[in-house]
């Protein structure tokens, strides 16, 4: 098992930065396949961009050029840069993990952190 914590969120003025880390408990965080996906109020959870074990990465189209994943292994975390925001990516972030089988669907991954907030203003 994994447990996941999330912190960096925050408010920001459109156009400006947040960096998101997740922080993974265990000894087998390198094994897993790490995603952050986000929810507006109102709105169903959705995936925003996942990175393998081997550093491939995948985003959603609305993030690409502005959001960039990394991990690092040796400290167990897990990192969301995003840049230029835009208001519409306000929305709870969460951190979440599964085993095995790149996937942007939300029930596929076993493993959430709390969530935290991330709120841009106009």
């Amino acid at each position: 098992q994994v447990q996941l914590v999330e912190s960096g969120g925050g408010l920001v003025q459109a156009g400006g930065s947040l960096r998101l880390s997740c922080a993974a408990s265990g000894r087998t965080f390198s094994s897993y396949i790490m995603g952050w996906f986000r929810q507006a109020p109102g709105k169903e959870r959705e995936f925003v961009t996942y990175i393998s074990r081997g550093g491939s990465t995948y985003y959603t189209d609305s993030v690409k050029g502005r959001f960039t994943i990394s991990r690092d292994n040796a400290k167990n975390t897990v990192a969301l840069q995003m840049n230029s925001l835009k208001p519409e990516d306000t929305a709870v972030y969460y951190c979440a993990a599964r085993r095995q089988g790149f996937t942007t669907t939300p029930s596929d991954y076993n493993y959430w952190g709390q969530g935290t907030q991330v709120t841009v203003s106009s």
